[in-house]
């Protein structure tokens, strides 16, 4: 009666093993959150970069849905919804978390310290405090990193270059976009190099995507003869706004980066 036992609960082993063994790797698919600041839609010029990972993910054996999933959340521009979404992330205990731009990456550090952050896009995460050194970042944030004042006296030189006459640059700036010395460096750069080429700046501000339909008219007055937009992740992802502004207004326009 034992050895029938034994035999007929091995049978039934064998038999379910290939469930079981489906049933452990389902449990144990990682799980990646992806954390933005723009919208989750295709007005979201920073949906392009969070995708463009995928293809090298195929190419190293990982597919969505099969080995591998992702929770997308968006913040729809609004700074304050970052903690909590970084939150809902902690609490589901993903195994990483994807962010784009340095307050997305904050948020998500202030959130946890033992998740590891890949953050994509990043200013300075070493003045801002998210690294210790690009070389040794430690703790558990890592990414790419563009150092952003060293480029903005460039990209007024080059509006120069390209539109000789223009003597009046609209500036439109986040002042929250990253931390208060790279704001600062950005500003200063700008500042000279704008001395240098004898142009005169107009700073308008802009925290949110609501502030731009302010910003507009401001920019309209100032008869600007050229315009430059700051890096942001707020403003990047409004880019089809501004540059639709700066078409209907014959504006010559320079930005941090380009949008498919």
């Amino acid at each position: 009666m034992r050895r029938r036992e034994f035999i007929t609960l091995l049978t039934g082993a064998v038999v379910n093993w290939p469930l079981i063994a489906h049933t452990q790797q389902a449990t144990k698919m990682p799980q990646i959150g992806v954390l933005s600041l723009g919208r989750g839609d295709k007005s979201d010029a920073s949906l392009t970069t969070l995708n463009a990972f995928m293809p090298a993910l195929r190419e190293l054996g990982y597919t969505e849905g099969q080995n591998i999933a992702f929770d997308r959340k968006f913040a729809d521009g609004d700074a304050n919804k970052l903690s909590r979404l970084a939150q809902e992330f902690v609490e589901r205990r993903v195994d990483a978390i994807v962010v784009f731009s340095i307050p997305v990456a904050r948020a998500a550090k202030q959130a946890t310290s033992a998740i590891p952050i890949v953050a994509i896009a990043m200013a300075d995460p070493v003045e801002d405090g998210l690294v210790s050194s690009l070389a040794r970042p430690g703790g558990n944030v890592t990414g790419t990193s563009f150092l952003g004042p060293e480029l903005v006296s460039k990209r007024l030189q080059l509006l120069k270059g390209i539109v000789p006459s223009v003597s009046r640059v609209v500036v439109l700036w986040h002042p929250r976009a990253y931390g208060e010395r790279t704001m600062a460096g950005m500003l200063k750069e700008i500042e000279i190099a704008a001395q240098s080429l004898g142009i005169k700046l107009q700073l308008v501000r802009a925290a949110g995507p609501d502030d731009l339909d302010r910003a507009f008219p401001t920019m309209t007055r100032e008869q600007a003869d050229g315009l430059i937009v700051f890096p942001s992740p707020m403003l990047f992802s409004q880019y089809s706004r501004i540059a639709t502004f700066a078409a209907d207004n014959r504006l010559p326009a320079i930005y941090s980066a380009g949008r498919s």
